[in-house]
């Protein structure tokens, strides 16, 4: 895809990744698109976020798998991490998210995943931003092996401007 194209479509295809909360929904507003992640505040919700779409893959995958950092400043949570799995994980299973060399535990409830230790978050973020891609692996309940790729080009800046955009005030 040209770099004129993805800047059209990739907002549009972010947004697709998270279903609206009902017909009355506020849409989301951009905040900007970064390489391959793309940053959003979230009126509804209260949240702004920074997202990517896991690279394609020629297996079948049950849904889009995305992830995303976020920040909600009506809870006080600032760069939280989570994940949807193109797959839904293996019940008692476990998953990894691997940055460079760095490799960290996730907890697992059918297709969603997030940090197994909630205070290691800090130290992803700073993975995030200082290297080239990251890998999800898990078992599906199927016992299959399956691995999640992401490029980690503008996920620096988009964890940024997801900051920026919720910052000093409640989203509204």
């Amino acid at each position: 895809m040209t770099p004129a194209a993805r800047a059209v479509l990739w907002p549009a295809l972010l947004l697709a990744c998270i279903p609206a909360s009902g017909a009355a929904a506020q849409p989301r507003q951009s905040l900007g698109t970064f390489g391959e992640w793309g940053a959003f505040a979230d009126a509804r919700a209260g949240t702004c976020y920074a997202i990517a779409m896991a690279r394609p893959d020629p297996r079948a995958r049950e849904r889009q798998p995305y992830a995303t950092v976020s920040v909600w400043p009506e809870r006080g949570i600032s760069g939280q991490v989570f994940w949807q799995l193109a797959r839904t994980a293996r019940p008692g299973s476990y998953a990894t998210a691997q940055i460079g060399t760095r490799r960290f535990a996730l907890a697992l409830r059918g297709a969603d995943a997030w940090l197994l230790r909630p205070d290691e978050e800090p130290a992803f973020r700073a993975a995030l931003r200082g290297a080239r891609s990251m890998t999800v692996s898990y078992r599906d309940t199927n016992g299959r092996f399956y691995t999640e790729r992401y490029a980690l080009d503008g996920a620096p800046s988009a964890m940024d401007a997801a900051q920026l955009g919720c910052m000093g005030k409640r989203v509204s």
